[in-house]
């Protein structure tokens, strides 16, 4: 059972103590407190866990702090949409709104290698009125040989340079908990002139140790790809993990799954099960078609399969875009052969803008035909 308490309520007011105090005292119930924060409102959802079925709705709809009672289901209890249009969908975070209705662009380093080439990176972006980037500085390989990113040791510089060009927000990817309270710690001595997103790779999509203590914290929003070859209900499991710990500021991203059917692609591209995310959970969906599509190769009409990819994940409605560049694809030190050339970046966009528009073309018709 989830309540919806009244927009802004303080914690310390007799209604919210009166509510708690009551939720407390029933038996064989679990209390977990939500906070939502919204572009126009702040919101606090409380969950009750347990044996709810002989709880007396009218009762707890009659408690002072709360505004209305919905019953969910089982799965995703916190991140689904439990047949509820009301509920607050999506986050803000460092002056950038995250729901299912916008598209962000994250292009970048899928590792960051040298200084020089983070700087050209964030002043192409900048260029183009970009607020976001990827950038990988803890990178799990399949070869132990492999580069594994340069960690902490690349995050003073990464976040400087963010935060000279504007960017607002870094995709970062996470494999430890330690890595956050380096990210943490790197940003505060910087001063703060960036944002972090947690990503949470695919191959540790069920590593529930890791997920629940990156859900323990509430400072950092989280981007959680789609796990190794696994059915979509467990990808989003893996994700209500997060949520189940305290931290639903969550971005589901598809990145194609593991298959034989795949070649010559890196992946299957699985981008078409992005209305069906929307549909089960209030999370925003992302795309990864670097990761997806693995290669440059360019089709007779001229567009790269990576652009086509991404146009395919864009007119069914993503809403992030995780896209690897590079100044000097040749010389990166990760996945260079996917890695789109700087000079492309503006027709990448432009590719993405008309695609959008596509998208929000059909959206209309679609209310047009509804009403009809």
């Amino acid at each position: 059972m989830l309540l919806i308490l009244h927009p802004h309520i303080d914690e310390n007011s007799a209604a919210f103590q009166q509510t708690w105090a009551y939720l407390a005292a029933l038996p064989n119930i679990r209390v977990q407190k939500h906070i939502v924060q919204g572009k126009a409102q702040r919101l606090t959802e409380i969950y009750l866990i347990g044996d709810t079925a002989k709880i007396d709705r009218e009762l707890i709809e009659a408690l002072p702090a709360v505004e209305r009672v919905v019953r969910i289901s089982e799965e995703y209890r916190i991140l689904g949409r439990h047949k509820d249009e009301r509920r607050a969908i999506g986050f803000e975070y460092n002056g950038i709104q995250f729901d299912q209705d916008r598209l962000h662009i994250f292009a970048g380093l899928c590792a960051v290698d040298t200084k020089e080439n983070v700087e050209a990176m964030l002043k192409a972006l900048s260029a183009q009125g970009q607020r976001c980037t990827r950038m990988g500085a803890y990178k799990p390989r399949t070869n132990p040989y492999s580069f594994q990113g340069h960690g902490k040791g690349c995050l003073p510089y990464t976040f400087e340079l963010a935060g000279k060009y504007g960017i607002k927000v870094i995709a970062m990817e996470v494999t430890h908990e330690d890595h956050v309270e380096q990210i943490d710690t790197c940003l505060e001595q910087t001063g703060r002139p960036t944002g972090v997103m947690l990503q949470i790779g695919t191959r540790n999509t069920q590593n529930f140790e890791l997920l629940k203590a990156i859900g323990r914290q509430a400072k950092y929003p989280v981007l959680i790809k789609r796990g190794y070859g696994i059915p979509l209900t467990e990808s989003l499991n893996a994700a209500e993990y997060l949520a189940s710990e305290g931290n639903a500021n969550v971005i589901f991203c598809l990145r194609g799954m593991h298959s034989s059917f795949a070649a010559p692609h890196r992946n299957l591209v699985d981008f078409a099960q992005i209305p069906v995310v929307k549909r089960l959970t209030r999370m925003p969906v992302g795309i990864d078609p670097s990761h997806s599509i693995g290669g440059r190769d360019r089709s007779p009409d001229g567009l790269l399969d990576l652009f086509h990819a991404t146009a395919q994940g864009v007119i069914a409605g993503a809403n992030l875009i995780l896209v690897d560049f590079h100044p000097e694809p040749l010389k990166a030190l990760v996945d260079g052969p996917q890695a789109l050339r700087l000079e492309e970046l503006p027709h990448f966009l432009e590719d993405v803008q008309i695609a959008r528009e596509a998208y929000e073309k059909r959206r209309r018709l679609a209310k047009t035909a509804m009403t009809i």
